[in-house]
C-alpha cells in the first residue's frame, strides 16, 4: 500500500512562491538585497513602466515580501525593502524538502548497493 502525505496548508508559503514566480518580481529582491529603493527606480533599473512596477510591488507586498515605508527626506515617498522573515520561512520549507530528498536518495543507494552485492554472492 502506498502511503500518501498528509497536505498542510501554508498560505504564507503559497503566497512567498506566487510572488517569486516572476523573473521582474525575483529581480526586484535581488536589487532590493543590496539596499532598499523607491518603486521609480526600481522600474528604471529593470526597464518596467511605473504600472506595470507597482503591479508587481503589489504582489511582493501581498506575499509580505517586502513593505513600503516611508522616505526620511519627503513622507510622500515610498521606499521600498525586504521582509527576511519570509525569506526565511522559504529557507526553512526548502531545506526539509532537501532532507526528504536527501533520505530517499540515500534509501535508494543503499537499496541498489544492497541489490547488488546479492547479485555477486
Amino acid at each position: 500500500m502506498r502511503a500518501t502525505a498528509k497536505r498542510v496548508e501554508r498560505p504564507e508559503l503559497d503566497a512567498t512562491l506566487v510572488a517569486l514566480a516572476d523573473p521582474v518580481r525575483r529581480r526586484v529582491v535581488d536589487l532590493l538585497k543590496v539596499q532598499p529603493r523607491r518603486a521609480g527606480e526600481l522600474a528604471e533599473l529593470l526597464g518596467q513602466r511605473a504600472p506595470a512596477m507597482s503591479k508587481h510591488l503589489k504582489v511582493l507586498r501581498s506575499g509580505a515580501l517586502i513593505e513600503a515605508v516611508n522616505g526620511s527626506d519627503d513622507a510622500r515617498v515610498r521606499v521600498y525593502r525586504l521582509r527576511p522573515e519570509r525569506l526565511e520561512e522559504l529557507r526553512d520549507w526548502l531545506g526539509d524538502v532537501r532532507t526528504f530528498w536527501n533520505d530517499q536518495l540515500g534509501a535508494f543507494k543503499a537499496r541498489v548497493e544492497a541489490q547488488s552485492k546479492a547479485r555477486r554472492r
